[in-house]
């Protein structure tokens, strides 16, 4: 199946997603997270500002900086095909920005580099057993993870698992996804 395909039909599977069951794995996979010895670990932790019916980033961040993590979220300059990380620690820093993403605002923020950052959530459409993912078709996590070698970890509805992505050369696969029923160690 093309890349288009999957992307296409893995949406249609998390728009039917009803709101309770959507809650509730949100819930197991945010439990599951925080049972991590690497998010234990971890001092310094990329993510997404989640949107539509991704895994819920929200409680994530929130309990983050409650443990006194550096958060760092996305901020993308399309123009340029490139992305960076900058510093979070509330929501008057975030501006709407294309397809009503919210996104560091620069004025308000401090760049973080990819050696500062212990933790990296891949966010992603679908995912195979591998770590390989299809994201929204930007590339820009793959361009990022080129320069990046820390610890990468998706995480996914079960719906989200597929048998194979058809990855290419610059297809760089995350070491672990956290489902609500599992922890998938990737054998990348």
């Amino acid at each position: 199946m093309l890349k288009t395909e999957l992307r296409n039909d893995v949406k249609r599977k998390l728009e039917s997603l009803d709101f309770d069951t959507y809650k509730k794995n949100c819930e197991r996979i945010n439990k599951r997270l925080f049972k991590q010895s690497f998010w234990q670990q971890s001092k310094t932790i990329a993510i997404t500002i989640s949107n539509g019916k991704e895994v819920d980033t929200s409680l994530i961040i929130q309990e983050a900086l409650k443990q006194n993590k550096r958060v760092a979220i996305p901020k993308c300059y399309p123009g340029q095909k490139k992305m960076e990380f900058r510093t979070f620690q509330s929501i008057e820093q975030l501006e709407t920005v294309y397809f009503g993403l919210k996104e560091p605002v620069v004025s308000k923020t401090d760049p973080v580099s990819p050696d500062e950052i212990d933790l990296l959530l891949v966010p992603g459409i679908c995912y195979d057993k591998n770590g390989y993912r299809i994201g929204y078709g930007g590339g820009y996590y793959d361009r990022y993870l080129t320069q990046y070698s820390g610890l990468t970890v998706s995480l996914a509805f079960e719906a989200q698992l597929v048998s194979c992505i058809p990855a290419e050369a610059h297809d760089v696969p995350v070491h672990q996804i956290l489902t609500e029923n599992e922890v998938i160690i990737t054998s990348e």
